[in-house]
Order: structure tokens, then C-alpha cells, then sequence
């Protein structure tokens, strides 16, 4: 049996249906019962309660050989680092008190630093907090930069015919897709292959600026003349704000494109064959493609 938090989101619910098709048990954590029943109908043990207490994660962690952990976004936070700290420390706690000795962690590329990267000091936090304690065994996965984060253009590119964010559209930065992370956190979920506190980096297929995949992207969906725009900072924190992020979520996302238009984390990063994974961003235009006409479509409804 396997616990997997964040199991309605892009990474989570695909781990889970990974591990379904083996054969294996899972039990799926989450806050709201209807976003669970796709995963439940498919065979998973619904948990249904809030991450924040963590006598319930206790509950759902028991009895399980290992963990899935991450502290899924509040975009809406007025005080993200504060919701990132209680979420780690409750399932840190749940992982003591069940008696778990693997888990899976997922951080992300930059957690090595030790300032000036946004939301991702709060996975360094956790990182540290998993590793004191006591007899676990912790892989933290340190994906790079999401393809799936290039999915908020869609928006743009339907009212204004860009895609563009606070990021350099020159930059070279690693890229990777979520089915490729997906893959790898339910490989060592189910060999359990890992001792003490490991860190894992996950690059992507290749690295790539975001003028080269916006290019690639355009073409697949029919606007092969598609720019990217690197927006000033205060805009682009203006257009998150609108979008309905908060101030404090909106500063902090400012701050990691800052730390990666200056090439402090997913920049240069030296490829073997174990932190090199297949996605490539040609094969991800599929997933772009099918999420652009499904909003097309609701916009022309």
C-alpha cells in the first residue's frame, strides 16, 4: 500500500494511476471527496481530510510501505512560506507518528539555496525537516521547470496573441514534463531503493529557452508566428494579482524567475543518464495542444 498526497494534481494523480496499473494498492489523500472519486473509481482508497492536521494524515499514512509527500500550492496564500511550514510540518509529524520509513519527497531544483528563490525555500525547508528525522528513509526528487507551467500562456495567447511571464526568453533552463517526474517517484515508491536522505535531480529531456518551446508549441497549435514577451517584473506581478494569486504568492514567484534569469538553479546543470528523462518539449505539444482547444472552446461558448 502506498500513500500519495497531492493525488488530484498533475504529478500525484499520474503516480497513482501508475501504480494502479501494477497491481498495487494506493491510498489517495485529499481535501475534497468529488476530485478523489476519479482516482477512487479506478480502484484507489479514498482519504478524505485537510493536510494541515495531521492526527488525520496519521491515519491515512498507517499501514502504508511508503509515502508520496508534497505540499500542494495555495496560490490564494496570504502568507505562502507560513502555509508551506505548517503543511511540511504536519506531514513530517504524520510520518513519525505512523511509523513510515520511506518516503518519496518532492522538492525542486534550487532547493540547495539558501535565499532569493521564492516558493522554493519552502521546499528546502521540508527537505531539512524530513531529514532529522529519526530512522525514515527520504529520496527528495528535485524536478527543474515544469512543461506544465506552460499552460498559463493559454490564456494569454487567446486575448493578447502572446505567451510571455517575468522569465528571460533567451535563457536556456532545463525543462521537464510531469509524466517523466511521475514515472520516476512511483519507480522508487515501489522498490523502495533508497537509504537515509538522497537527493534526486530530475533535468528533463534537454534544455531549452522559452522562445525555442513557445516556437515549437506555436507551430503545433497553428500559430506558428507566436512570440514570446518577457514582461517587466511589476507587470508580470500585476498580471498574476489579476489572475487571482495573491500579492505574496505573486512576490515570491517574481523572486525564483529572478534567481533563474540569473542562472541560479535548472541553468547549465551537467546530464547523466539518470537525471536525463525522455519527455521531450516536441512530444509535450500534445498535452499543450488538447488544454489550448479546450479553452478556445469554452471561450467560444
Amino acid at each position: 500500500m502506498y500513500a500519495i498526497t497531492g493525488a488530484t494534481g498533475n504529478i500525484g494523480s499520474q503516480i497513482t494511476e501508475l501504480l494502479l496499473a501494477r497491481g498495487e494498492k494506493v491510498r489517495v489523500i485529499g481535501r475534497d471527496a468529488n476530485r478523489l472519486r476519479t482516482l477512487a473509481g479506478k480502484g484507489a482508497e479514498a482519504a478524505v481530510g485537510d493536510l494541515k492536521n495531521s492526527a488525520f494524515l496519521t491515519g491515512a499514512f498507517s499501514g502504508v510501505d511508503a509515502v508520496f509527500a508534497m505540499i500542494p500550492p495555495d496560490y490564494s496564500a496570504k502568507d505562502f512560506r507560513a502555509f508551506q511550514n505548517e503543511i511540511g510540518g504536519s506531514i513530517a509529524d504524520a510520518v513519525t507518528r505512523s511509523g513510515v520509513k520511506f518516503v518519496v519527497n518532492l522538492s525542486s531544483q534550487g532547493a540547495e539555496l539558501s535565499s532569493g528563490t521564492g516558493p522554493i525555500l519552502g521546499l528546502r525547508d521540508q527537505e531539512e525537516r524530513l531529514n532529522r528525522l529519526a530512522g525514515v528513509n527520504v529520496l527528495h526528487l528535485r524536478p527543474t521547470y515544469f512543461m506544465e507551467n506552460l499552460l498559463m500562456n493559454i490564456p494569454l495567447i487567446n486575448q493578447m496573441g502572446i505567451a510571455g511571464s517575468a522569465v528571460r526568453g533567451d535563457r536556456k533552463f532545463a525543462m521537464i514534463a510531469t509524466r517523466d517526474i511521475a514515472s520516476r517517484a512511483a519507480e522508487h515508491l515501489v522498490r523502495r531503493d533508497f537509504q537515509g536522505p538522497v537527493v534526486q535531480y530530475l533535468l528533463g529531456q534537454r534544455d531549452l529557452s522559452l522562445d525555442e518551446a513557445i516556437g515549437v508549441l506555436g507551430s503545433w497549435i497553428g500559430w506558428p508566428d507566436l512570440k514570446y514577451v518577457q514582461f517587466p517584473y511589476d507587470e508580470a506581478a500585476k498580471g498574476m494579482v489579476s489572475m487571482g494569486i495573491s500579492p505574496d504568492v505573486s512576490r515570491l514567484f517574481i523572486e525564483m524567475s529572478a534567481a533563474l534569469n540569473e542562472g541560479l538553479f535548472a541553468v547549465g546543470r551537467q546530464r547523466t543518464a539518470d537525471n536525463t528523462t525522455p519527455t521531450s518539449i516536441e512530444e509535450f505539444t500534445g498535452v499543450f495542444a488538447a488544454a489550448f482547444e479546450a479553452a478556445s472552446y469554452k471561450k467560444a461558448a
